[in-house]
């Protein structure tokens, strides 16, 4: 295997083993994508990546992250997506959409507004939700914890967003359960401290994603993969760890996951993380070991690193971040680079040197 060969997942064929990661652009209105999305994410399906995620995407109104975040919550975002799906289509890349819930952490300013919640005056929003009535930093709001019926009300619209995304063209949907929103909180018992079946035990705690998913499927055909996002420790001792991670892989392979998206951290603001090139790849080499497929993700920035990680099977799969946002034809230049076969649009077949 190597960067460039296709991986096909279940009846999904992606062109090489390059995908977008999703990424915050903090540029919607009421949670609709717009010429920007297109921009972003058409010019990276240009630049021959072989899936491209878009940021996440919030299931109800109060789960952004900020008021500018991308929305799935009602049918009316559909024709929006949709656009940018077609064009990500036309240009060879499979286009994937990241669904989540902020949780606690909603309600932010845009990274370079400020730090904290958003007042409800200028358009933030009150109450956050949560597992447990725990503010994420000090000084921070205290969030409500959901009831039972607050619970099924968000399995329900990760059901529907899910429905949505496959009238929009999406092909991946990628579920959100880490850095510290919404599932995260449920998973780890730093931040959920409920005494009900949703609280306590490894079972209990990792009940609502495991229900998340079961909905998720039922409105995903079989044909089109499923992924999830952990962090897959919080790196503070008596968190969500790697063990963990592993058993819920395990347990969640048979409910229609094809893939865990193998990231880290952002539940506690104060974790000790040794980032560094490539820290977070022997999570995915773990969990792949459970024969689940994985995906690497962060500081990821050379080919030959992306290349390294592919043929000695540490992941499946290579997420790029920031490294796309500074180099949208990373891809092309990777396969020059590594005398491989990149997916050069016929537009740009004259700047080949």
């Amino acid at each position: 295997m190597h960067l460039f060969e296709p991986l096909q997942i279940r009846e999904v064929n992606l062109r090489n083993r390059i995908a977008v990661s999703p990424m915050c652009q903090y540029s919607s209105v009421d949670g609709y994508a717009n010429n920007w999305h297109l921009v972003h994410l058409g010019s990276r399906a240009v630049g021959g990546a072989g899936l491209v995620i878009t940021e996440a995407a919030a299931v109800q109104a109060h789960g952004r992250i900020s008021p500018q975040d991308l929305g799935i919550w009602q049918d009316e975002h559909i024709e929006a997506l949709a656009q940018t799906v077609t064009f990500i289509h036309e240009y060879g890349a499979v286009a994937g959409i990241q669904l989540a819930h902020a949780g606690r952490k909603a309600s932010t300013y845009r990274p370079w507004q400020g730090r904290g919640a958003v007042p409800e005056s200028e358009g933030g929003w009150r109450p956050l939700v949560a597992p447990s009535a725990l503010a994420f930093a000090e000084g921070d709001p205290v969030p409500e914890a959901l009831d039972a019926a607050g619970i099924q009300a968000v399995i329900q619209a990760f059901a529907e967003a899910a429905r949505r995304s496959l009238a929009a063209g999406f092909k991946v949907i990628e579920i959100h359960a880490a850095h510290g929103y919404l599932l995260h909180e449920f998973l780890s018992p730093l931040s959920n401290q409920r005494q009900d079946e949703y609280g306590g035990s490894f079972a209990n705690r990792t009940r609502m994603l495991r229900e998340v998913v079961q909905a998720v499927r039922q409105h995903w055909p079989e044909r089109y993969p499923l992924f999830v996002r952990f962090s897959v420790t919080d790196w503070v001792e008596g968190g969500w760890d790697l063990e963990q991670s592993v058993e819920l892989a395990s347990q969640l392979q048979p409910l229609g996951v094809d893939l865990i998206d193998c990231s880290s951290g952002g539940l506690v603001p104060k974790a000790s993380i040794p980032a560094g090139p490539g820290y977070q790849t022997p999570f995915a080499e773990r969990l792949k070991a459970t024969g689940i497929l994985t995906a690497a993700v962060g500081m990821i920035t050379s080919p030959q690193q992306a290349d390294h990680i592919i043929r000695t099977g540490q992941a499946d799969l290579v997420m790029l971040a920031r490294e796309l946002l500074r180099d949208p034809y990373w891809p092309l230049r990777a396969s020059l680079e590594l005398k491989q076969a990149g997916s050069w649009p016929s537009q740009y077949e004259r700047a080949k040197p």
